[in-house]
């Protein structure tokens, strides 16, 4: 590790400024629900059914990771010019070192929803409703392998619940947003209530998901013509993919240069002690 405190603070600085650079959501985006009241009425049962599965499995997540979890054994390929082989290795990395390895997952990820958006866009109404799991399936590990590059471990309930809320952050208005950021800042606190109080909000986790799907209904609207939806999904995909990665990136970024900030602190007060 040999990120100066003036590099971490500057870093730091530029974080906080993307945060307060975080817009409300456009006037569309809250109109969103609209596409998703077309898909309820119009989409098969058998196809309803699937998407309440995922709900079911979502609520899984949050509890043990189920079909979503990445592995933490994914470390080696993120870092190969690294000998890390646990995350131990990787929190002793320098941050930007951590950046550049969230930077490959990110466009690697990007490619994927761009396919993945394209193959879904073709068959209009009835592939939007299979690509809606999809998608958030591709989100949820994108966030779970940026964790692991900051050297955080999705295996942890903890930071399964840290993950869900960097998914509500992305849809939240200007109010939400803040109200998430207070939490996470709170979030490695040696005290538990904070993690508590998170965990007590997504109890009602049916409403992240919910807030989070008509997020994309604007979005979505264009994808439920066929042959047509093969554009813009391919472009949708790619920029909810965006989205989400940046967000994360952005909040795990933040926690561990905060914790190198402590780190660098106490360090100094020893010095001072001993002095």
């Amino acid at each position: 590790m040999n990120d100066s405190r003036e590099w971490l603070t500057e870093e730091l600085k530029k974080v906080q400024d993307w945060e307060n650079n975080q817009s409300d959501l456009w006037f569309w985006e809250k109109l969103g629900r609209l596409p998703f009241k077309i898909i309820d009425k119009w989409t098969p049962d058998f196809i309803q059914r699937k998407i309440g599965i995922l709900l079911d499995e979502l609520g899984q997540y949050i509890q043990t990771g189920g079909s979503y979890l990445s592995s933490v054994s994914k470390i080696t390929s993120y870092y190969p010019d690294f000998d890390v082989s646990t995350l131990a290795n990787v929190e002793k990395l320098p941050v930007s070192t951590m950046d550049v390895a969230v930077e490959k997952i990110t466009g690697n990820r990007k490619k994927l929803a761009t396919l993945q958006g394209a193959g879904t866009g073709i068959g209009g109404v009835f592939t939007l409703s299979i690509d809606i799991p999809l998608l958030l399936s591709l989100q949820l590990k994108t966030l779970q392998d940026i964790a692991i590059c900051y050297g955080y471990d999705p295996n942890i309930k903890e930071e399964r619940l840290f993950i869900v809320k960097c998914m509500q952050y992305v849809s939240a208005d200007i109010v939400g947003k803040q109200a998430i950021l207070t939490q996470l800042s709170q979030f490695d606190s040696p005290d538990d209530a904070s993690k508590r109080e998170i965990l007590s909000e997504l109890q009602g986790w049916r409403e992240v998901f919910f807030s989070y799907r008509d997020q994309l209904g604007w979005k979505k609207f264009f994808q439920m013509i066929p042959i047509a939806g093969l554009v813009f999904g391919a472009f949708i995909n790619r920029s909810a993919v965006n989205d989400i990665a940046e967000a994360g990136k952005m909040l795990y970024r933040k926690r561990r240069i905060v914790e190198r900030l402590d780190i660098l602190h106490d360090s100094s007060d020893i010095s001072c002690s001993d002095a």
